[in-house]
């Protein structure tokens, strides 16, 4: 393992922490199935990746194994900027995203055993939870037993210690019935909840995307809840009120990562002026998610560009 034991200088740990699954994506590259490339991944970790790339001392927590392909990314982590002390290295299989079609994406995951499940957050380091003014949590970290369960059980111990909390489900195919419950007690932990109309379809399995919302909302009335409907732009609701803003016209490369830029750029906002209008947030969230679309790849946009595009907005 690789997570320190030494207490760190509390003045250098990270303000946002993001914890979940890193994963990668093994993507087909030929007709026949037989030629495969490799991307480094993981929606919680490319949220880390985010928010440092916007400027602000972030980790990501969890496990990744010892081999070539924990090596791509710690070695992606290093070249963040996110402090390692927060990454657990193991000597456990990697986990695989095996994307087989990629219109429409389709995929599996292999992972039994992997070094991810094995995640231990005692072993973070000494004092992180007094310094973190948030952290975030979702992907398919929050529904693989018993990651899951010590996910939870961690979010549940830093909503007592007055942490802010964000949730993203993003769904992915084993986010079944059996996620019903921890979908629940996530958004009801979170201060704020990011999810899409294609999320909504999927976790609810059902086509009334609206009443979908409307049940998640009636869970955690107090959240503030990011509601993005991809081209179409998103909108940000806070108790009775809502903001509505489309999405910018950009020469889309790649919306891999989008999401996950958008929900960093939101909370990012919100901890940078906390006093600010809710639709500069909401502006911010939506000009991050574009810029990630600027590139191949879940690559992290800059602050400058984030801003360039929301000034447009």
């Amino acid at each position: 393992m690789s997570a320190s034991m030494t207490e760190p200088n509390q003045d250098t740990l990270p303000v946002f922490v993001a914890a979940g699954e890193a994963l990668t994506d093994m993507i087909v590259d030929d007709a026949t199935g037989t030629r495969w490339q490799s991307k480094v991944g993981g929606s919680t970790w490319n949220v880390a990746r985010a928010m440092a790339s916007l400027g602000l001392p972030s980790a990501f927590a969890g496990a990744i194994s010892e081999d070539v392909f924990g090596d791509a990314l710690w070695d992606a982590s290093a070249a963040a900027g996110l402090d390692l002390r927060f990454v657990q290295r193991l000597h456990k299989s990697p986990l695989l995203a095996m994307v087989y079609r990629t219109s429409p994406p389709s995929y599996f995951f292999i992972g039994d055993d992997s070094a991810d499940l094995h995640f231990d957050a005692a072993l973070l380091p000494e004092g992180w939870r007094r310094k973190s003014r948030w952290v975030h949590f979702g992907g398919i970290s929050l529904a693989r037993p018993p990651l899951a369960g010590k996910l939870v059980a961690l979010a549940r111990q830093l909503k007592e210690d007055g942490v802010g909390i964000s949730y993203d489900p993003n769904f992915r195919a084993v986010m079944d019935q059996r996620y019903d419950a921890t979908l629940r007690e996530m958004t009801a932990l979170a201060d704020v909840v990011k999810v899409s109309d294609e999320d909504l379809a999927g976790l609810f399995r059902h086509d009334d995307i609206e009443l979908s919302f409307a049940t998640l909302r009636g869970w955690n009335p107090a959240a503030s809840y990011l509601y993005t409907k991809g081209a179409e732009g998103a909108s940000l609701h806070i108790g009775a009120a809502r903001w509505v803003m489309a999405a910018p016209k950009v020469d889309v490369v790649d919306t891999v990562g989008a999401g996950d830029a958008s929900i960093a750029a939101l909370v990012f906002s919100m901890l940078r002026d906390g006093a600010a209008d809710p639709a500069q947030h909401l502006r911010m969230a939506i000009a991050a998610g574009a810029a990630a679309c600027l590139t191949a790849g879940a690559t992290p946009p800059a602050l400058e560009m984030v801003e360039k595009i929301a000034a447009t907005l």
